[in-house]
């Protein structure tokens, strides 16, 4: 009996379960000729399992095949931070101790073409930071696979779900390379890292791929002048909404200048005594603070503007990205500050972390209830046209 596409992208992603466990066994087997051929025979597996699976209802859309690789290796991150908590134990044991590598398709490839002797330890992976990463990869970012190759797979819109995964891909990308680049482990990187530059490339063709697809909702003409026509005081949301931006606007400012280590009094207070971790030597929490400012500080001043003025279309798609991107960003940050593997001295103090996650769990969230707002009701910020128009 035949099985949908999709579920058979989920049944793949689960075989690498046993995968992970059999390639950890055979390292410690010491045999480089086992250690190969088991390479050469998994891949095999896969290409055959695939091929028979996806036989008679294979999608056409190249993007499915993308999320499916990924999907796959989401699952084998999810297992690094599984036993980087020492929840299961024997999967990837090899990866965490002697691979030196920042993600699941290097660790395949390198697995299957080098043997295990020359490979040198991968600090990244195992700080704070990098175990955040690997638990929301291993499971909202697979999620969102799933929940796009099953839109492609019964030929649905999935556009607003690839926009969000667009702008937490970004986000994670862009703080663990430069993080793992400027970080105290950045003399570290061996050339295998190079790797994650293929597995990047795609991906950013993925994100280029989905900003470009059209959408499909329509809204009536008469619905998007009444909205319009209501000044910002007689729309009391969006008039909460404007007062979180200019806090917003203020708080990423303070924690960039923050980043590039301000003397002022009230900088330092903060830092030693809520948010340490933002001067871990590892860089992450700098290179976030850094990007915020950069990029979440002009998203906010344009989000205040089109609350004011009506007509402006690209807010649907940037808020998307961007609650994507401070999601994950919020995830790693306040995860990583609280984690056992950042340095004691790091760490929030324990007094201070209801003050400490109020304020980063709200910085979080109202950018997804904002998101939530503008997908569902999106009349105010549609031109007065009655054509479909992007969501």
């Amino acid at each position: 009996m035949s099985v949908s596409a999709g579920t058979g992208v989920f049944l793949l992603s689960l075989t690498s379960i046993p995968i992970c466990y059999l390639f950890n066994s055979v390292v410690y087997n010491n045999s480089a000729e086992v250690f190969f051929f088991a390479g050469c025979a998994t891949l095999i597996f896969l290409v055959i399992s695939a091929r028979f699976i996806l036989k008679r209802k294979a999608p056409l859309d190249s993007l499915f095949y993308v999320y499916a690789v990924h999907a796959f290796f989401s699952v084998v991150n999810l297992i690094i931070g599984l036993e980087q908590d020492n929840i299961i134990d024997g999967f990837v044991t090899f990866y965490l101790k002697e691979a030196s590598l920042v993600d699941p398709l290097e660790m395949l490839e390198s697995m299957i073409f080098t043997h295990c002797q020359i490979l040198q330890a991968d600090p990244h992976i195992n700080t704070a930071h990098g175990h955040m990463m690997s638990y929301w990869d291993g499971c909202v970012h697979y999620l969102m696979y799933l929940l796009m190759i099953a839109a492609i797979t019964w030929g649905d819109n999935f556009r607003a779900i690839g926009l969000y995964w667009v702008g937490s891909f970004v986000m994670c990308s862009i703080i663990y390379l430069l993080g793992n680049a400027v970080g105290k482990y950045g003399t570290e990187m061996g050339p295998l890292f190079f790797l994650h530059l293929l597995y990047i490339s795609v991906s950013v063709w993925a994100c280029f791929r989905i900003v470009s697809q059209p959408s499909t909702q329509i809204v009536e003409l008469t619905n998007i002048q009444e909205a319009q026509k209501m000044p910002l005081f007689h729309r009391p949301l969006d008039l909460c909404f404007t007062i979180y931006l200019i806090l917003a606007i203020t708080f990423c400012v303070f924690r960039g200048l923050i980043a590039l280590d301000c003397s002022n009094t009230l900088c330092q207070h903060y830092v030693q005594h809520y948010e340490p971790y933002m001067k871990d030597p590892s860089a992450y929490p700098k290179i976030h603070m850094l990007v915020s400012m950069l990029y979440s500080g002009p998203y906010y001043v344009l989000t205040l503007y089109s609350l004011l003025v009506p007509g402006c279309e690209w807010m649907l798609d940037l808020t998307l990205i961007h609650s994507g991107a401070i999601a994950q960003a919020q995830f790693s940050h306040i995860g990583a500050s609280l984690h056992t593997r950042t340095p004691f001295s790091y760490r929030v103090p324990a007094d201070s972390q209801p003050v400490f996650l109020l304020v980063n769990v709200l910085y979080a969230l109202v950018p997804q209830v904002l998101c939530y707002r503008c997908t569902t009701s999106p009349a105010f910020f549609l031109r007065g046209t009655p054509e479909k128009k992007s969501a």
